[in-house]
């Protein structure tokens, strides 16, 4: 019997051992296997790094052609006006150069007819103070002797008439010599004044038409801007700025030549209708004189009866 249980004391003691020895070893087999997952954690970020760069070096070579194709596009552009002209359109060139020429002529129109209105006004201020201190026609011509301009053709037109008329002064009264004298002096006073605004007609229509050219070359000029960014595919400044450039040029120009235009006609205007007002002075002054002397070839006669 104790035998049996010395026999049973020593089975449960293996057995005890054997549980107590296997439970010391899972735990240090369980370490391994929950490490073991850690050193790949590691290892990726390892390997990744690789990865992302080897997808990187491929698109390099778009990185390095993007900027260039930009810059391409946006290199600066000549905008200086002689620069805008020599990169516009053959049309918008066209319109520069009719605007550049109605320009030119605006200023020589401007500076022959202001020569000619001084001299003008000069010669007939000289003729009315001629005229008004005569006393008869005779002493008017003698004054202006064969100076020219408009007052001087007043007196010899007058002269002449008078001269036509003398055969028949002696039998008519002096009202049909008087209109006979009025009318050849209003049509020399239409003539001098047709002759004084000779040029201004110009400087109307480039002032009234200059901004249209203008603005026509602006719409071409737009259009040529549109046509750039279709064919281009993209809104870039260097694409677009040409066109717009020259566009702009062209509407300048156009004002350039009217604005001048229209302020210079305003001044001739002024200016002309001032110079119509001297002749039309010189004028009456012919037409008194003429009356004058009608009046003084009545009692001349009438005074010597008188003293007979």
């Amino acid at each position: 019997m104790s035998r049996n249980g010395l026999l049973a004391a020593l089975v449960a003691s293996v057995i005890l051992s054997a549980g107590c020895a296997t439970a010391q070893e899972q735990p240090a087999g369980a370490a391994p296997a929950i490490e073991a997952p850690a050193a790949p954690a590691v290892a990726p970020p390892a390997t990744v790094a690789p990865a992302q760069q080897q997808p990187g070096a491929q698109p390099n070579t778009p990185a390095e052609t993007g900027p260039s194709t930009a810059m391409e596009l946006t290199l600066p552009h000549d905008l200086s006006p002689w620069g805008m002209f020599m990169a516009a359109d053959i049309i918008v060139k066209a319109v520069m150069i009719g605007l550049a020429f109605a320009s030119l002529v605006t200023w020589t129109i401007w500076l022959a007819k202001s020569l000619e209105i001084f001299g003008g006004k000069l010669r007939i201020r000289r003729a009315v103070r001629a005229i008004g201190d005569a006393a008869t026609l005779k002493q008017a011509s003698r004054a202006l002797g064969r100076s020219g301009g408009p007052g001087a053709l007043l007196v010899r037109a007058a002269e002449e008439e008078t001269a036509l008329s003398a055969g028949a002064l002696d039998h008519v009264s002096g009202d049909g010599l008087k209109e006979r004298v009025t009318s050849r002096l209003s049509r020399i006073e239409a003539a001098a004044s047709r002759r004084m605004s000779r040029g201004t007609g110009l400087l109307a229509t480039i002032g009234s038409t200059a901004p249209f050219v203008g603005l026509f070359g602006t719409v071409w000029g737009i259009m040529n801007a549109f046509i750039g960014i279709s064919q281009a595919q993209t809104t870039n400044l260097a694409v677009v700025a040409p066109g717009i450039a020259e566009a702009l040029l062209a509407t300048a120009m156009g004002l350039v030549a009217a604005i001048p235009a229209v302020v210079i006609y305003n001044v001739f205007a002024r200016s002309i209708a001032g110079y119509r007002q001297i002749l039309a002075d010189a004028s009456a002054g012919v037409e008194r004189l003429v009356s004058r002397d009608l009046d003084f070839r009545i009692v001349a006669p009438a005074t010597a009866m008188a003293s007979e």
